[in-house]
């Protein structure tokens, strides 16, 4: 009998929990309640942003072992920066072949980026990440370029192909420079010809 006689307080708890259930979100979001809410996690996002500085970014390594704060000397006179994809051709890759290598490049050089000069990349984002893609002769001309954009301290990244379709594995199909100002980069493309 214990089961049968039921408390009138109890009924009502239930009611309760029934209707908490199947309204849910609907019965407990308020307008009043979402407007501070947005605010103070607006406020809180805000906050953590700008207690998460780049840490000791001017005392970053580039790729050419030359500080982060020397190379960017030369990028402030010149607020437009690019990258410049080097193809080989010497090894007579197809668009497709030649498209998804020039993608290597690019991906490659901005995942380096995302670990080394962070200040770079974003400047880089900033001004539409753009691209020109050019052609060197053979391996010999990209090494020569490889150094002097090295000597320079500009980023550099290169493509060893897997070798599952068109050309040998590990041949070295495309070499990214930058992204870097105009100018550093032009002194050493500038004079290739555009793909």
């Amino acid at each position: 009998m214990w089961g049968l006689s039921k408390n009138p307080s109890q009924l009502l708890n239930k009611k309760q929990h029934k209707q908490e259930r199947e309204g849910g979100l609907t019965e407990s979001f308020r307008l009043e309640n979402f407007i501070p809410g947005l605010v103070i996690g607006f406020i809180f996002g805000l906050f953590l942003d700008l207690t998460n500085p780049i840490k000791n970014s001017f005392k970053k390594k580039n790729f050419s072992g030359k500080s982060q704060q020397q190379s960017l000397v030369s990028y402030n006179g010149d607020p437009e920066l690019k990258m410049v994809l080097v193809v080989r051709q010497d090894l007579k890759m197809g668009a497709g072949k030649i498209a998804s290598q020039c993608a290597h490049a690019a991906t490659g050089m901005y995942s380096e980026l995302m670990q080394s000069q962070q200040l770079l990349l974003s400047r880089w984002e900033q001004c539409g990440q753009p691209k020109i893609v050019v052609t060197c002769r053979n391996q010999q001309e990209m090494n020569k370029l490889q150094e002097a954009a090295d000597s320079i301290g500009l980023p550099t990244f290169v493509v060893a192909d897997a070798g599952r379709t068109q050309v040998l594995a590990g041949s070295k199909t495309v070499l990214a420079i930058g992204p870097g100002s105009k100018a550093s980069v032009d002194a050493v493309t500038g004079k290739l010809r555009l793909l």
